[in-house]
């Protein structure tokens, strides 16, 4: 395993409370009957929006491989997902994203052109914290336990949450267990969610089904695809949820272009 120790990686990213923008995505989920809503340490502020242009607009999203997608927002932000050196053709990064489970979900040695790292564990110890802006997109993140030599390992993973153009994008990175009525909170609405479906060394598919029935995103995007066939997790999804095998391994999505019915997007990849 391949631990950060880049000068640049951080386990904690707070924006002062003035200059943090508000999380769409816990607001829109307020409206929802039954939810609990967890508090924020440091509080989630009503603080300034984010710029226009993150209220409309196209959002990219390319699947580099295993766990690493690459999301490129409207202003042209770009955002590589438990990032372990690659993130596909084109310019570094601004902000990448790491979990510690094995070193494919990180690396030790980021480009040093690459502004932000975000670590998913504090290796001080205790919950990383991540909520920051970046251009249109606001950044942040759920902890959750990972299984170790010695039993489980408290908030030893991240789900990263990317708010921009008004969708919220979840990336669930190596998630280890079914999440909490105050996990689901925490998270708010997603709208697309990146998900591993191994079926071994994160869930098995069922329960990670389960997962994904309780978000009721409108994108699934699949991950961690090496192991299981998908056919397997799609039928697991039930009739509420369809599938789209794409050609590509780009999709381009806005908040009026999410399907109307939950759809398991599978993009070219490995």
């Amino acid at each position: 395993m391949a631990l950060v120790t880049s000068p640049g990686a951080q386990a904690q990213s707070l924006e002062t409370e003035s200059d943090r923008a508000p999380s769409q995505c816990l607001a829109m989920a307020q409206s929802l009957p039954g939810a609990v809503y967890a508090r924020f340490d440091p509080p989630v502020a009503a603080a300034r929006p984010l710029k226009a242009a993150a209220q409309a607009g196209v959002v990219r999203i390319t699947y580099v491989t295993h766990s690493t997608y690459l999301i490129e927002t409207p202003e042209g932000v770009r955002i590589a997902t438990d990032y372990a050196g690659w993130a596909g053709e084109g310019p570094a990064p601004d902000v990448v994203t790491m979990n510690k489970a094995h070193s494919s979900h990180n690396t030790s040695h980021p480009d040093p052109a690459i502004k932000h790292v975000l670590r998913g564990w504090n290796p001080e110890g205790g919950p990383a914290r991540h909520a920051l802006t970046v251009g249109d997109a606001y950044i942040r993140n759920v902890t959750t336990d990972i299984r170790s030599g010695a039993g489980m390992e408290k908030d030893g993973n991240s789900i990263f949450i990317f708010e921009t153009a008004n969708l919220c994008i979840g990336h669930l990175g190596h998630l280890h267990h079914l999440l909490t009525p105050q996990h689901f909170a925490a998270i708010g609405r997603l709208d697309i969610v990146m998900v591993p479906v191994d079926g071994g060394l994160t869930m098995s598919q069922e329960r990670m089904s389960e997962v994904m029935k309780r978000l009721q995103a409108s994108i699934v995007l699949p991950m961690h695809r090496f192991a299981m066939p998908m056919d397997g997790f799609i039928a697991l999804m039930g009739e509420n949820f369809t599938a789209d095998y794409r050609d590509g391994n780009t999709l381009e999505i806005s908040l009026s272009t999410l399907p109307r019915r939950p759809t398991v997007v599978v993009l070219e990849g490995t």
